[in-house]
């Protein structure tokens, strides 16, 4: 017998991402509580400030004139979040969790990514980040989603 002692895990690893730039998050809520005639042009300026805020896509996405330009925010801000993910440890799988704060812009863009590929009739990639959403979170939707 092994004198080795037999580690256990509770389940698929969780990746937590890290916090947003403080500037870059203060501009956001800036340009959000700006009027609804200038609130998309705002938050546009910044996300190419800040092309990695994962938040500031979600709400470029949320912003947007119609589905396709929504889903282009989303697409892109879904893609910057892997990316960002992947900086951080994650490996392909494992939790991405609602309940951490940190990762609810990459969860915000995969839902309105899902959204938007149904929307245009995208029905494949709707399915694919439906279950992804699930993967990263068993317990999807949040009640709280916003």
């Amino acid at each position: 017998m092994s004198e080795t002692p037999m580690q256990f895990t509770s389940g698929p690893p969780e990746t937590v991402l890290p916090p947003e730039d403080t500037t870059a998050l203060e501009a956001l809520q800036a340009a959000l509580s700006r009027s609804v005639e200038d609130r998309r042009a705002a938050v546009s300026a910044v996300v190419a400030a800040n092309p990695r805020f994962l938040d500031g896509w979600a709400q470029l996405g949320a912003l947007a004139r119609d589905d396709i330009e929504a889903y282009a925010a989303f697409r892109v801000g879904y893609h910057r979040g892997l990316d960002r993910l992947r900086q951080n440890g994650w490996r392909g799988s494992g939790y991405v969790r609602w309940r951490h704060e940190t990762n609810r812009g990459f969860l915000r863009c995969m839902a309105g990514l899902a959204r938007q590929a149904a929307a245009i009739g995208e029905q494949d990639e709707a399915q694919r980040c439906a279950l992804f959403l699930q993967q990263c979170d068993p317990s999807w939707p949040p009640a709280d989603l916003d």
